[in-house]
This record gives C-alpha cells, structure tokens and sequence, in this order.
C-alpha cells in the first residue's frame, strides 16, 4: 500500500515535469501506471491518474548508438500521439481525505436508495418497546387533578381512581404518591406514571412547602445519573425523571398568590411547568380573559419560566407554533369523566342547570389546546428538554461537585403501583 502511494507521487510528478523527449523515460513512466493501476484494483483503491501517451520529435540531428536504440525501440512499438493528458473523472475514496460537504437532493440521485425507510425502522421500534411518560400534578385539594388526569388519557389512571375504598384525607405534609400504568392503543404502548402530591398548599402555614417536591425531582435524576455511570450499565436504563409538572391555579380571578410565585419561579429551573387555571367554567368569558392575562404578566414580572421557552426554539416555524401557545397560557380548563348526549352525539361535559360544559370545544374551555400540547403535539419535546437540558444542568453540577456517583441522603413516601389498560 506504501509502495502503491509513493509510486502514485512519483508518476505524478515525472510526467509533468519530464520533456517529451526523453521517451525512454516516458515508458517507463507509462508501464509503471499501468502496474499501479493493477496495485490499486487489487488494493481496492481505483487509481486516479491522467493517461499519458508521449512520440519523440519527428527529427533528430544525430544518431548515435543510443538515438539508434532509441529509434528501434520506437519502430517496435505502435504509433502514438504527442504527450498529451486526458483526465479521467475524480473518484471519491472511501478513507482519503475529506470532502467538503454538500447537500444531494432526490433529483441528484442515481437511483432510489432508500434512506426514507429509516422513518419505518423507527416507529417499528417504538411500537416493539414503547415508550415512558411521567406526568406530575401540582395543586392544593380540590381542583380537580385526579379528574383532569382521567380525562386527558380517557381513562381511570389517577391515584384516587386506582385506590379501592379511597378516603379523602388532608395530610400534615407533602407526600408524594405515584402511580403506574401501560397504556396501548393502536399497537403504540406508553408507560405512563402519574405523580399526585396531597398536602401542597392545604396548610395554614404552607412555608417551604415545595421542597419535598424539589427533593422528589433530584432524587429521580440522581437514579439516572447512577445508572449512567456504572461501569456495566443497563442496555435500556429506566427513566423515572418527571417530563412535565401541571401546576393548578385556583380561580380567584385576582392574581397569582404568593405560594404560586415560589413554587413556579424554583420548579421552573428543574422541570417543565404548564400552569393551568382549574374549574375555568366557574369564572365567565371576560373574567377568564381577564385573569389570563393578569397572570401572563405576574409570569413576566417575576422571572417565571413556563413550557415551552422561547429560548429552546429550535427554527422559525418552532418560534411560530409556540408563540401561539404561549399567547393561551394558561389554559383554562375543565376536566370531567362523564359522557353526555348533545345533538345525538356522545360527548364528555359536565351538566350544569345552564346546559352541558363540553370538555373537548374550545369555545367552552381550552382543555384540547391542553391535551394536544402534553399528548399530541409536544410530548416527545417535553421528554427531549428534561433530557437535555433540566437533567444536563443537573448532571454537569454533580459531576462537578465531584461526587456523581453519591446517593441523594433521605427518601419520600411513594406508592407505586402497575396495571394494565
């Protein structure tokens, strides 16, 4: 191979720079490229070389014994032209030097090759192992979160729902409690995990009362961090990181209270927050507008990021998609489990002596535009920004501590249970 590159050099270089006289050494010239595209079709490296034909100079002055040679050999072989150079077309090698790169579009192609069959690979694998979710519902008792979960996944998925001979009761401090279940549908199965938090914002003194939610969502990237840095670690590590926190605001219809404003400004900086206004159907379309935009500038005013972040856009049109969300938060929303005929279909709402709320008509309550950020629309984003950003931070901070491979010291209360829908 180095006896193929270096003659490669030498070719190159005596065929430029050799007269068209000295055809003796034009021949040597010539075999040896033949030999080398010989060496190089048995290395597999098509040689990219100039063809060179080269005839002496029709008249010589003398004749001495080795122009008497020379003519002999001349009257051997063929009759050729001048030295001239006929440049083959450059082939790329595969393992020589790098070529700028270019963008080939379909019409450039020689033929179908069959990158498209990718998107199939994908979703076959998808659909083979499935996918996680967590969700996690923050809000004082009472607004509706077991409710609004059940509607959004269509389905008895909550903690109350799943808990036989449940009694409400108020606990003396946050506890969280989980629970799971596989959701399938249409061949697509989704592990979804549900994080209710009883006791946040039903005390008398409600101070600090964030922290064990703090604690819960570091706990659950320290679990990843630990997996990711053994030296043998799972093919597939499961992912218990909170993708999404729902936090419910009650419908005063004034501002945000002050617990809002703290739990929202230090959750904001670990996980994706989507603030909703529940039991919008108590405050009337201008109220509702009204205290929207009340607390869209309560958000501003005090440095609150909400999802999705106008700094994680990726493009124009993501900038364009968002922008229309972020003009709608917060959702103001109503959740309901109950299915009513109106106009001889069935649909879920809640019945009221004014007639039927429908849950899923944006002109009564914006539950859909909910529904389709957290499911349809931006679920596999959510997932990608926890990733990549809240667990990134989290991660370069204890790497950096020295100590990444610690355990987090304390544990919460947590109920997890799995079925199977």
């Amino acid at each position: 191979n180095d006896f193929y590159k270096l003659g490669v050099l030498r070719i190159n270089f005596m065929t430029r720079t050799l007269p068209a006289s000295k055809c003796s050494h034009a021949r040597m010239n010539r075999v040896g490229t033949r030999l080398l595209h010989l060496t190089g079709f048995l290395l597999g490296n098509p040689l990219d070389l100039p063809r060179y034909h080269c005839k002496p100079p029709a008249e010589h002055t003398t004749q001495g014994p080795d122009t008497q040679v020379q003519m002999a050999e001349r009257e051997a072989e063929p009759e050729q032209q001048p030295c001239s150079i006929e440049s083959h077309p450059q082939v790329h090698v595969t393992g020589g030097e790098p070529h700028p790169q270019g963008h080939i579009t379909g019409s450039e192609l020689f033929g179908y090759v069959g990158i498209e069959a990718v998107l199939d690979q994908m979703r076959r694998k998808a659909m083979k192992t499935g996918f996680e979710f967590n969700i996690m519902v923050v809000g004082q008792s009472g607004l509706g979160k077991s409710t609004l979960v059940n509607t959004l996944f269509k389905s008895k998925v909550s903690r109350k729902s799943c808990t036989p001979n449940y009694e409400e009761k108020i606990p003396k401090t946050v506890q969280l409690q989980s629970v799971s279940h596989v959701i399938e549908e249409k061949g697509v199965k989704m592990k979804l995990t549900v994080i209710d938090t009883p006791g946040f914002g039903d005390q008398i003194n409600n101070n600090n009362c964030w922290e064990p939610i703090v604690k819960y969502i570091n706990e659950q990237y320290e679990k990843y961090l630990v997996e990711e840095l053994n030296v043998s670690r799972k093919r597939r590590i499961p992912d218990t990181r909170v993708h999404c926190c729902v936090y419910f605001l009650p419908p005063t219809g004034h501002w945000l209270r002050p617990i809002d404003v703290e739990f929202m400004k230090r959750l904001g900086k670990i996980v994706s927050i989507v603030p909703v206004i529940a039991k919008a159907d108590t405050l009337t379309m201008e109220e509702r507008l009204e205290f929207k935009e009340t607390i869209r500038h309560n958000l501003q005013a005090n440095g609150i990021q909400v999802y999705p972040q106008r700094e994680y856009d990726e493009d124009a049109e993501d900038r364009i998609r968002n922008d229309k969300i972020r003009e709608n938060i917060p959702f103001a929303v109503v959740g309901t489990d109950k299915e009513h005929q109106v106009n001889g279909n069935k649909v879920l709402g809640r019945k009221t002596k004014w007639g039927i709320i429908e849950v899923e008509n944006v002109a009564h309550c914006e539950f859909a535009n909910l529904r389709d950020l957290l499911i349809r629309s931006h679920l596999q984003d959510l997932k990608d920004v926890t990733h990549d950003i809240h667990y990134e931070t989290y991660r370069v901070r204890r790497l950096n501590e020295g100590n990444g491979g610690g355990p987090v010291n304390g544990s919460l209360e947590k109920s997890d249970g799995e079925s199977q829908l």
